[in-house]
């Protein structure tokens, strides 16, 4: 079966599936995966793997290579933030786990399953925010019927509920208007913003010790960097690498799909001069990140190479 057009030119370590916050089925994903030529990726869908059988039987099908993963939002006490209010709290970041157990017994997927209860308690209290600041048409079923089921609700459903329901208060639903429903709503400034889960980075990487799984962080400059410039990168980003491989990550997601070139090569650099390996992925989230290509990033020239799996599976 031969490949697509880019073929065996690179691996996607981060994806969404329909299982969460992306578009896609999983059918669909490892179906595009295989059309664009991406010889291996990860689905790494917010707080589960409930997705990973559907995907698995659909990769095998089209000869694409899968790695069991997730994607979890975590408290980094490390590193406080400070908030819009001036006061200073832990900060909110992302991590990726590859080559997570499946087992639904394995404390690991104990402690996803309380990452899902508290998906499920702020989304609740999310909706009650925003009928109070007038949209009131906006419900839980509703949101449930966008994203197949009340466990997979995140804030793309939010979003296009909001401009489904309530185009008289965020307008029409433009790309534009799209990303600043998530900056004036539902980002972490935004009027609407609801905490997310209490759990400590080294409480969920705990809960992995004896299984195969290699924590990442996610979108580190996202996570970490206020400012996208060098001099703000350099001065931070040691020291945070320093520590969260201090504290069990291996991976910093170096090769992002949202920034540019000049910065993942920086990123790289950085990463293995604290002696990580630098992952990579698209954030691919189908029509919720329209301008996002799986495998190949926002701008188009993300390129993750093949040897970086090599080295994830070298850990095991």
């Amino acid at each position: 079966m031969a490949l697509g057009r880019y073929a065996g030119a690179v691996i996607d370590l981060h994806t969404h599936s329909s299982f969460s916050d992306g578009s896609d089925t999983p059918t669909e994903l490892a179906q595009k995966a295989y059309e664009l030529g991406i010889s291996a990726i990860a689905l790494t869908d917010h707080d589960t793997t409930a997705s990973y059988p559907q995907m698995s039987e659909a990769c095998e099908r089209f000869g694409v290579e899968l790695v069991s993963g997730v994607e979890v939002s975590l408290r980094d006490n490390e590193f406080p933030k400070k908030r819009p209010d001036g006061t200073v709290g832990p900060r909110n970041v992302h991590v990726l786990g590859y080559f997570v157990p499946l087992d639904p017994a394995h404390p690991l997927q104990l402690k996803l399953a309380s990452l899902r209860q508290d998906r499920d308690v702020r989304n609740a209290a999310l909706v009650k925010v925003l009928n109070e600041k007038g949209f009131d048409k906006l419900t839980i079923d509703y949101l449930a019927l966008l994203a197949g089921n009340v466990h997979s609700i995140g804030r793309p459903h939010f979003a296009r509920a909001m401009f489904e329901l309530h185009p008289e208060i965020v307008g029409e639903r433009t790309d534009e208007g799209w990303n600043g429903v998530f900056v004036e709503w539902l980002g972490s400034e935004g009027k609407a913003y609801v905490p997310k889960t209490s759990m400590a980075i080294e409480e969920f990487v705990d809960a992995a010790k004896g299984s195969s799984t290699v924590f990442s962080i996610a979108h580190p400059l996202v996570n970490y960097v206020d400012s996208m410039n060098t001099t703000a990168i350099v001065a931070t980003m040691p020291r945070v690498m320093a520590s969260l491989r201090e504290r069990g990550l291996r991976g910093i997601e170096a090769y992002y799909g949202g920034t540019s070139d000049a910065l993942r090569s920086l990123m790289v650099k950085l990463t293995r001069d604290a002696g990580m390996i630098p992952t990579g992925g698209s954030d691919y989230h189908g029509s919720y990140k329209s301008d996002v290509t799986l495998g190949f990033g926002k701008s188009g020239d993300l390129r993750v190479p093949n040897e970086v799996l090599d080295e994830l599976k070298a850990l095991n």
